[in-house]
């Protein structure tokens, strides 16, 4: 089998994938997973990866200051490698067929974890050596306000597409429970303490998720078909993932190497959270489209 065609099966559905990650980070992130394929190494070990790969960025970031760029960009160029590891380990789990539900939250966590390592390391490089550090340091706590609403956002809309597009179970009915009945089972068991908290953490986040996006937990919200989903949401879901987090990066990781971190603020608070809301706008209008 060619490695075009591995790479469009470690992919999700090309409507779905960020500009940045199918065009640069994930072919770097298959690069890897081809030369790890044969090896005993398994997704979430490239997920550990990555969050090292983040803190890592973080230190960096910290390091640095207006005066010392060059920390901030190597602090980026870890960022960065986090992001092709945090690819790398789903491509994993597709073309071998290991992964697992567990693996899939600690993925999510991975996220969280390495972009709040970053955003302490700008506070303490950037902000810090302001002449305003209260100032910025309340930016940056709204900007990183923005792209949890952002990734929130994004994980519900393209969870939800591909739940009607390809007719799957739905992450907020049948898989949820199944994680609920898993974590009851474990809750006294000596040794699990890991497992019960990454359950309660994605829990949570669902539910957070669902209450911000969804209003009901009960999904499906309404009745269509796979076609008729995909034709009033093809432009809108694309538009979505404009805000993902791999868009997040590759801004921060620009604004870093110019230095440039008030750009970074402004774009993320002013600039993305307008996409945000118009984008819920227009999904309001096409879900009142179906009956």
């Amino acid at each position: 089998m060619s490695w075009f065609s591995d790479y469009k099966k470690s992919l999700k559905m090309l409507e779905v994938e960020e500009i940045f990650d199918l065009f640069f980070y994930r072919p770097l992130a298959f690069i890897l997973v081809k030369i790890l394929y044969r090896t005993n190494i398994t997704p979430n070990q490239l997920t550990f990866g990555a969050i090292i790969m983040g803190i890592i960025g973080g230190i960096f970031y910290a390091q640095g200051s207006p005066l010392s760029p060059e920390y901030f960009i190597v602090g980026a160029i870890f960022f960065m490698m986090f992001n092709i590891l945090d690819c790398s380990d789903g491509q994993m789990a597709r073309l071998k067929h290991n992964g697992t539900r567990t693996g899939r939250i600690i993925d999510g966590v991975a996220d969280y974890i390495a972009v709040t390592a970053v955003y302490i390391g700008i506070g303490i490089g950037f902000a810090n050596h302001t002449d305003n550090p209260a100032f910025y340091w309340g930016l940056l706590v709204l900007t990183g306000a923005s792209n949890t609403i952002h990734s929130i956002l994004v994980d519900y809309y393209r969870n939800r597409f591909l739940d009607y597009v390809l007719e799957r179970k739905s992450t907020f009915e049948e898989d949820l429970d199944e994680f609920r009945d898993e974590y009851e089972a474990i809750k006294n068991v000596k040794g699990k303490w890991f497992d019960r908290l990454i359950i309660r953490l994605y829990l949570n986040y669902s539910s957070f998720q669902n209450n911000l996006a969804a209003k009901k937990s009960n999904e499906k919200l309404f009745k269509a078909t796979p076609a008729e989903y995909l034709a009033k949401n093809k432009t809108i879901i694309r538009s979505w993932v404009l805000l993902g987090p791999t868009s997040q990066i590759t801004t921060l990781v620009l604004c870093s190497i110019f230095n440039r971190f008030d750009f970074f603020f402004w774009i993320m608070i002013v600039g993305f959270n307008s996409i945000a809301l118009i984008n819920w706008l227009v999904q309001k209008s096409i879900d009142k489209k179906f009956s």
